[in-house]
């Protein structure tokens, strides 16, 4: 694995780069590799090549999580698309290149198009500037967490399976995990034990009892993503027992099957994680409405240029979607909105929303910049956001864990100092007593601003930069089909991020869907999740009527089961976006017609479809049956 993984890098490295290498990109791999060959770390980059390459085989993207994006190697050897080098230019025909070390490009993606000087070629444009210490300290000597997200329900199951073959079916074990007795049952348990017996505790006796038994198992069960694979040369027993996750030795598929349960790890994968290998095979909607858009639309994800005026724009105005900021806000029931992104990953949330009014970001950075305040604890709120209404410079506020270090660095602190700080601050450490006195030194002697040191003394958690940008490539992309492919951004995001969407509420109109958002914003944090749910998608609906769309009738022949497709007019729902109609019930139908001759009434429908009456009721209430008679009997008279 080790030498596949150097000759790999090394072979990707000069495809782009060219041979000899730059001086940059040189320095790079030989401050990675050494390290990851040294403590034997190359064969977890290896597996996780060959599950992405697996998936990327199949057509799916796989996002990255965590700061698996700040290692050069990982987007050498295909694990992340996210690219750590400084921000440069690079010739795709002779070579060319020239990069941007002074600080003064926030990201690859903002710069402007250039010509080749040496070939005229179009140049393209790459790297986040993300310093590798950050995924493996700055001695390399931690253990690597690679963490990718498949596309949920396609592909994760996929990537699961595979893995079996990799490793070999009995090498390879779900992560268990224990559910222990939370703070309030302990309470209410030693309360009921007290009652029961006619015994009369007080408060502090009943929370000293019940501190005792708060955390004790109280079930199992299973990480959704986590994988422990066993060495092939070694017994799964020598490092933990198995068992069926809850005890549960058979469980029951929706027809209520009998079904083999999971076997998993009987320890929680916290106590034998660093031990045995753990890979984290985690499911995203993001991939999942990538590869919907990329079927629907025939583009190429990997095509979509990240500086497209038009997308970016979407983060700043309204002006993309043909809309003002009085109607959109209008058209949701609110004063006014001054961005369109609705309906976008990471920034449709009245939050984040919020966020983008108050910076108008204008380039690729500023989105990444975002997304980690967003994702902070007391990084925003009391701490960046005023510091940007007070007119500090934007870019040198901290946004994500990776600023700190690179801040430091470029004001002239020592680097092993400067990761120190970032990583004192990122885990709330300076919130709790402040920074310690060599760290403040070092920074004043640095002329380090005092607002800057407040500032690293409020945060609670900051996120890692290569996880932003992963996000964010994968959000713009979503981005850049609302604008450009509007129709088909709306069948996917319903398809996919509205799983309970339901057509009695859009069949009510326009007045009404805004009537019920109003209602549910009121209601604050005491409204139902289910609600809020509903609220996110019937914005999403108004937005795309606002913008001369159409919402189609359910159709008994041509709406899918349960995909929305799109029509010359808009959209049309799938059978199981009706109330009542779940995913089993529209399948029976849709198989049910394609089998033969038409419906030739209501009963016929029921009898060929194994469908119940109140399925039909919902369709003929929705007007989707037509004329189609109630029984198979003629009317004679």
């Amino acid at each position: 694995a080790d030498e596949k993984l150097v000759e790999m890098c090394y072979s990707n490295a000069k495809a782009i780069y060219g041979d000899p290498l730059p001086k940059e990109v040189q320095e790079r791999l030989t401050l990675e590799l050494t390290p990851i060959i040294k403590h034997g770390y190359g064969v977890l980059y290896y597996i996780a090549h060959k599950l992405v390459k697996h998936s990327n085989d199949r057509g799916y993207l796989v996002g990255s999580r965590g700061s698996v994006g700040s290692s050069f190697v990982a987007t050498m050897s295909g694990i992340t698309e996210v690219n750590p080098l400084p921000p440069h230019y690079v010739c795709p025909n002779c070579h060319w290149t020239h990069f941007y070390t002074d600080g003064s490009v926030g990201g690859g993606f903002d710069l402007p198009d250039k010509a080749c000087p040496e070939c005229g070629h179009p140049l393209n444009k790459n790297g986040h500037n993300i310093p590798f210490a950050v995924f493996l300290g700055f001695d390399g000597d931690k253990v690597p967490d690679i963490d990718l997200n498949f596309s949920s329900g396609d592909d994760q199951g996929v990537a699961h399976k595979y893995t079996e073959e990799l490793f070999g079916r009995d090498n390879v074990f779900r992560a268990g995990t224990i559910a222990g007795i939370q703070d309030k049952t302990a309470y209410g348990f030693v309360k009921k034990y007290a009652e029961n017996r006619g015994l009369t505790f007080n408060d502090i006796f009943i929370e000293k009892l019940s501190a005792g038994v708060a955390g004790v198992k109280r079930t199992t069960g299973q990480h959704p993503a986590g994988i422990m694979v066993c060495p092939r040369d070694m017994d799964i027993h020598n490092f933990t027992p198995l068992q069926y996750a809850a005890n549960k030795k058979y469980l029951k598929d929706e027809e209520g099957n009998r079904i083999p349960g999971t076997i998993t790890t009987h320890f929680d994968y916290h106590s034998i994680s660093g031990r045995m290998l753990k890979l984290d095979i985690l499911g995203h909607d993001d991939p999942k409405v990538i590869r919907m858009l990329q079927d629907i639309t025939g583009i190429d994800p990997l095509k979509i240029p990240f500086d497209d005026k038009k997308t970016l724009s979407l983060f700043s105005s309204t002006e993309a979607l043909g809309l003002t900021p009085q109607q959109l806000g209008a058209v949701i029931g609110n004063k006014g909105i001054t961005v369109g992104a609705l309906g976008l990953p990471e920034y449709g949330t009245p939050f984040v929303r919020g966020m983008l009014e108050d910076t108008r970001p204008k380039n690729f950075s500023e989105l990444v910049r975002i997304s980690g305040f967003s994702h902070g604890t007391d990084v925003w709120l009391n701490n960046a956001q005023d510091l940007i209404r007070e007119g500090k410079p934007s870019e040198e506020t901290i946004s994500t864990r990776d600023d700190i270090m690179t801040n430091l660095i470029a004001k002239g602190v020592d680097p092993s100092m400067s990761f120190k700080i970032m990583e004192y601050v990122r885990k709330g450490k300076a919130a709790k007593g402040g920074l310690e006195a060599p760290m403040l030194e070092a920074m004043r002697a640095a002329k380090v601003p005092e607002w800057y040191i407040e500032s690293c003394n409020k945060v609670q958690y900051l996120f890692p930069k290569a996880h932003a940008v992963a996000y964010v490539m994968m959000a713009y992309r979503i981005a850049y089909c609302k604008v450009h492919y509007p129709r088909e951004f709306y069948a996917a995001y319903f398809t996919v991020r509205a799983p309970d969407f339901d057509m009695d509420h859009v069949v009510k109109g326009v007045d009404y869907m805004k009537r019920y958002i109003k209602d549910v914003y009121a209601q604050g944090y005491k409204a139902s999740n289910r609600d809020k749910d509903t609220v996110t998608y019937l914005e999403l609906v108004i937005e795309m009527l606002a913008r001369g769309f159409e919402m189609e009738r359910i159709d008994l022949y041509k709406s899918h089961p349960t995909r929305f497709t799109v029509t010359e007019k808009g959209l049309r729902p799938p059978l199981a976006a009706l109330g009542g109609i779940g995913v089993t019930a529209a399948q029976s139908i849709s198989e049910a017609r394609e089998i033969g001759h038409p419906f030739i009434s209501q009963e016929d429908l029921r009898v060929r479809a194994k469908v119940g009456k109140a399925v039909v009721e919902k369709l003929a209430e929705h007007g989707a049956l037509g004329d189609l008679p109630e029984t198979d009997q003629i009317d004679l008279f």
